[in-house]
């Protein structure tokens, strides 16, 4: 018996002669990489379906009761979406930790 063992057919295979293992494994990954690219291939083309179908089709036109104000300036832009949050997130954690501090205990008298 060879060291590999026994070829296709139960067979054995000549020692100096390359097996034929080597193109099923290849096969078979191929097979697996083509499932997988067929995988991505449909929820990226799905999700960009999706993403069209989301989109304004008509947002040049004005729908009845649409009213938009005036647009912001940059400084307007800037404090409403960096400015803002940042200035909530520092008054809650200050309050986080104003309300973690320990507390001082009384003196008991005996």
């Amino acid at each position: 018996m060879s060291a590999r063992g026994p070829g296709p057919g139960g067979r054995l295979r000549h020692p100096g002669r390359a097996g034929q293992q080597g193109v099923r494994y290849v096969d078979f990954v191929s097979n697996k990489v083509n499932k997988n690219v067929l995988r991505a291939g449909t929820i990226t083309a799905g999700t960009a379906l999706m993403l069209l179908m989301s989109s304004p089709a008509f947002a040049l036109t004005r729908d009845d009761g649409d009213d938009p104000g005036p647009g912001l300036s940059v400084i307007q832009t800037l404090g409403l979406y960096v400015a803002a949050p940042i200035v909530l997130f520092l008054i809650i954690a200050g309050l986080v930790m104003a309300g973690d501090r320990p507390r001082k205990q009384a003196k008991s008298k005996s």
